[in-house]
């Protein structure tokens, strides 16, 4: 059996403003170890709600969410954070480096936050999770001195650092040029298939998902096709 990396149980989520309006409704999905799997939906279906649920940072909603077999709903606000930090990579469409720091510091961020290895072995996780996304040259540069798509590729690798259990994207490739686009495609199934990594990422762009292991099609809150 494959081992389960993300589990959701009867997710309902409802938005309070001021009438009350059901957001996600019953939805109860897995993804497993090594799945590349692709979130889609017309705007305004809940895709990105459900990814914000699913990754702990929104806690307000019916049901229960497990990661790697660990119950994460009701776990207090510092404990998710630690669980955030260490099991899941975040990639999002805007890649929220710091342009002050060098593009090394911004990929051992997370990595000195875990506080699980010294410094020195941060760093080379950090250059090593850089050479494997072709960017070890660019390590010394700061942050505002790459392209939108050079900057994708170091969010990724800051997503990598700490070696999570699932990376989570939001639109990674929406803020990108097609030729981006498609390295940070390649990227995403270069991990799946030769470091069985797993992905879940929410996108609105078809040719992306046709391209993923599984699609996950959701309208008005519940998912129709997984």
């Amino acid at each position: 059996m494959s081992d389960v990396i993300l589990q959701a149980s009867h997710i309902n989520k409802y938005f309070h403003d001021p009438v009350t309006v059901p957001v996600l409704n019953d939805l109860s999905m897995s993804v497993n170890k090594g799945e590349f799997v692709a979130v889609v939906g017309k705007s305004g279906c809940g895709k990105s709600t459900l990814l914000y649920i699913l990754s702990t940072m929104d806690t307000d909603y019916e049901g229960q969410i497990w990661i790697e077999q660990e119950l994460v709903t009701n776990k207090k606000e510092k404990q998710l954070a630690a669980i955030r930090n260490e099991k899941i990579g975040f990639v999002f469409q805007f890649h929220y480096l710091l342009n002050e720091f060098s593009v090394l510091k911004n990929v051992m961020l997370p990595g000195l936050k875990l506080n699980k290895y010294s410094e020195q072995e941060v760093e080379h996780r950090a250059m090593e999770r850089l050479r494997m996304l072709n960017m070890e040259d660019l390590a010394m540069k700061n942050a505002n001195q790459l392209s939108g798509g050079q900057k994708q590729r170091v969010a990724i690798a800051r997503a990598l650092i700490n070696d999570p259990a699932i990376i989570m994207g939001d639109e990674p490739t929406g803020n990108l040029d097609k030729k981006n686009g498609q390295i940070v495609f390649d990227i995403f199934q270069e991990l799946a298939v030769q470091y069985h990594q797993t992905l879940l990422i929410v996108t609105h762009d078809p040719e992306f998902a046709e391209n993923t292991n599984r699609i996950i099609e959701m309208e008005d809150g519940r998912i129709i096709r997984q």
